[in-house]
């Protein structure tokens, strides 16, 4: 179970399963992503050994074309995504439906994407320039200057 959900998330890269399932798989999940930032060929191997070398393949126009395996982009677009980040590769998102044979909480287990470290970024490089605006002050002290020049 674990390999599967994890070999479809490296393809889709979001799935929706119960929130056990989710929480068991994140950090196998995390292991391969660690392992794909190294890009060794020990690494490689050790990744085909723990999760298995599955073929991608799309349906287009009714026929099955195959367009890579799973380690491949685990190691050509997962691995060098993830590069300069320490860990936290994966986020469970609980959603509000529940399934409806047993009633378990649906949540999104997804990859985190590398556009959004860079939003992230950015708006906490806005906010520190929001905080400096000392011509304020200067403006306050000189209507204060001018307010007094008057009253004299």
């Amino acid at each position: 179970m674990r390999r599967n959900l994890v070999a479809s998330l490296i393809q889709h890269e979001t799935i929706s399963t119960t929130i056990e399932k989710a929480k068991e798989v994140k950090p196998f999940a995390e292991k391969l992503v660690t392992l794909a930032k190294k890009g060794t060929l020990a690494a490689r191997r050790r990744a085909i050994a723990l999760l298995g070398n599955r073929n991608i393949v799309n349906y287009e126009d009714g026929k099955a074309v195959k367009t890579g395996t799973i380690i491949g982009k685990l190691f050509s677009e997962l691995g060098p995504r993830y590069l300069d980040r320490p860990g936290g590769y994966t986020r469970i998102i609980r959603l509000s439906l529940r399934r409806l044979g047993d009633n378990g909480q649906l949540v999104l287990l997804q990859f985190i994407g590398a556009d959004e470290s860079s939003k992230k970024h950015d708006k906490t490089s806005t906010k520190k320039r929001s905080r400096k605006k000392p011509e304020k002050s200067t403006e306050t002290e000189q209507t204060t200057e001018t307010g007094d020049q008057t009253d004299q």
